[in-house]
């Protein structure tokens, strides 16, 4: 995956965080600062959506919220089930 918007040179590394420890490293710190994320401000944002317990996943018990409560802001439009309430409310 290259980034545009950066005017460096740019080498993608597939399965990276298993050939690299940096990259490992900055996946691990990327995670936990999700995970934090999702813990201390959006689980209190959006009450109701469970982002602590699943963090973000797809789980059954997360698509479970967003089919009772809708989606919220901070959900990816593309993902499947987002994409397919939003498909289904706007026809």
């Amino acid at each position: 995956m290259k980034l545009p918007a950066l005017n460096i040179p740019q080498t993608a590394i597939i399965k990276g965080d298993s050939l690299s420890k940096s990259i490992a490293a900055a996946s691990i710190v990327a995670k936990e600062n999700r995970d934090k994320l999702m813990r201390d401000v959006l689980d209190v944002r959006y009450p109701g959506y469970g982002f602590a317990g699943h963090k973000g996943y797809g789980s059954k018990l997360h698509i479970e919220a967003i089919e009772r409560l809708g989606p919220c802001p901070v959900h990816r439009k593309s993902f499947a089930p987002i994409r397919d309430m939003v498909k289904a409310e706007s026809v």
